[in-house]
């Protein structure tokens, strides 16, 4: 089983193609739900405390905005514990927003630098496209060893 990072993090439809063909999808789900079900969360809106962008500090300096550091204080250790990613260009909102633009450029530049099997597409346009970008992913997830 393969830790595969998925871009964007908030896409359900790529984290349920990882979970089906038998790896551990690493996304921003899993990452809310620890912090929504940690007893003792100061600020529970936010869904992070006041630490968090301390935190994100291991991979944006401190000159970037305390959001991007918050949100990578969520990103960042996933990036570090990934075996694989998946990253998805130009995705439609309904794919998987990941609502912070400086946030997603870090994020896919520590992905690319990362010595890891990458799997990076084109969100599709057309039904053709479609049927070539599952197919791709289906192929690159059995290729890390999933469910044939």
């Amino acid at each position: 089983m393969v830790k595969v990072f998925i871009y964007p993090a908030t896409s359900l439809i790529l984290s349920d193609m990882v979970t089906r063909f038998g790896h551990t999808p690493l996304g921003s789900a899993i990452a809310i739900r620890e912090r929504v079900q940690t007893p003792g969360l100061e600020s529970v809106p936010l869904q992070i405390t006041p630490e968090e962008p301390k935190k994100g500090l291991r991979w944006a300096a401190v000159e970037v905005p305390s959001g991007v550091r918050g949100r990578m204080s969520l990103y960042g250790p996933m990036v570090e514990e990934c075996d694989a990613a998946i990253i998805i260009n130009n995705a439609d909102l309904a794919f998987g927003c990941m609502g912070c633009a400086r946030t997603n450029e870090l994020l896919k530049f520590l992905l690319r630098q990362k010595d890891i099997p990458k799997l990076e597409l084109e969100y599709p346009a057309n039904e053709d496209e479609g049927v070539r970008f599952v197919a791709a992913i289906k192929k690159f997830l059995n290729d890390l060893g999933g469910k044939p």
